[in-house]
């Protein structure tokens, strides 16, 4: 996955071919629970919870990334995770509700074979591991380290408390302590479970050249590249000086025109943006990993290069990956009358990929939000 920009697109997996989602496949998801590639040093409940309200984050997305040329990244998953809780989205910047992960292997390690995987099911069925070769136990909700057991059957494990409570709710009352309960982890949460996103293949395409990496417009062009000629800034002008009325006849000539001319520059971005997506509208992923950078939905809350930190071995972090707004047309998170929300999520990862596959490190995702005037992207459904 390197070169130029590369789309990622989200595909429902029909119930025969849920086995390309596991781990020994190394696939890329949406959903569900993570098909985790080393299994050393995974991330701990610790870890996964929110910074802001401290319940568990859910597993949102994997990406399959190996770099070519190098030995220790022959596979190479990044793994992001974000919160359920809507009200820890009303902050943009970096961390918070979300959190990413990056794991490695080189072609020769102790978990998978040097030849790639067939390209047909296995035999019979295939269900997520309950435990790993290492002898630790995966959460049944969940399926991240799980170092917590039922206190009744010693035998479930759990990330923690609330994961423990929720399976207790969903049927483990009823099967506590019977023969296979506490290694079924797939049968553990009903399907109708909101903890867990929906589950999704992402399927992986080039971006077409019709859309050169040249072709975005300086926002201070009174030309507007992105499709707006001088007219329709005039009218926008005109447009936002007859909106501000009589509360902005107070204002001095310099302060209208400085507001004027944000509400256009924004305008020019979020045209911009709309139009670099037109022509593939239901993209939830672009891969560009060292390349060309993201499409931002907002001038403002870009980050600058002192806002994303060094990587823990000292190195510079680049920018591989963003997570589209239409991915959350897939979520199902408007269930309950309030929604997890972004404009766009972007992941730096390590320009030196460090690491020798036994441990997860943690790399870094910036969430940046529509503006106040932007008009939200149709759903693609």
């Amino acid at each position: 996955m390197e070169g130029g920009v590369e789309l990622g697109f989200a595909a429902a997996a029909a119930p025969e071919d849920a086995w390309r989602l596991r781990s020994a496949y190394f696939p890329s998801k949406v959903g569900g629970r993570p098909a985790w590639l080393g299994e050393d040093g995974l991330p701990g409940p610790g870890a996964l919870r929110c910074a802001r309200c401290q319940q568990p984050r859910a597993f949102l997305l994997q990406l399959y990334a190996p770099l070519p040329g190098r030995r220790d990244t022959f596979h190479r998953s990044l793994f992001v995770f974000a919160c359920r809780g809507a009200a820890c989205y009303s902050l943009p910047g970096p961390g918070g509700p979300l959190c990413v992960f990056r794991s490695q292997l080189p072609r020769r390690n102790r978990f998978y074979p040097e030849e790639p995987p067939p390209e047909e099911p296995p035999p019979g069925p295939l269900a997520p591991p309950a435990r790993l070769l290492s002898g630790a136990r995966l959460c049944r909700v969940c399926g991240c380290l799980g170092p917590s057991a039922c206190g009744r059957c010693r035998r479930a494990a759990y990330c923690g408390p609330e994961h423990q409570a929720l399976d207790w709710r969903r049927g483990h009352r009823r099967t506590c302590g019977q023969a296979g309960d506490a290694d079924d982890s797939e049968n553990a949460i009903p399907g109708d479970d909101r903890f867990l996103f929906p589950e999704y293949e992402i399927l992986i395409e080039p971006e077409e050249p019709e859309f050169p990496a040249d072709s975005s417009v300086d926002p201070d062009d009174d030309k507007g590249a992105a499709g707006t000629s001088k007219e329709a800034e005039e009218q926008e002008e005109l447009r936002v000086s007859s909106s501000t009325g009589e509360a902005c006849q107070s204002l001095d000539e310099e302060t209208l025109e400085a507001m004027a001319k944000h509400e256009t520059e924004e305008d020019k971005v979020f045209q911009m943006f709309k139009e670099r997506i037109a022509a593939e509208p239901e993209q939830i992923i672009r891969y560009c990993r060292g390349g060309e950078g993201p499409i931002w939905v907002s001038r403002e809350n870009i980050p600058k290069e002192q806002d994303i930190p060094n990587c823990i071995c000292g190195a510079k972090r680049v920018f591989e990956f963003q997570i589209m707004p239409q991915l959350l047309n897939h979520l199902q998170v408007d269930s309950l009358g309030e929604s997890i929300d972004w404009g766009t999520l972007v992941v730096y990862t390590c320009a030196e990929t460090c690491g020798d596959g036994n441990e997860y490190v943690e790399e870094f995702i910036w969430k940046q939000d529509f503006s106040a005037g932007s008009i939200e992207l149709p759903s693609s459904s």
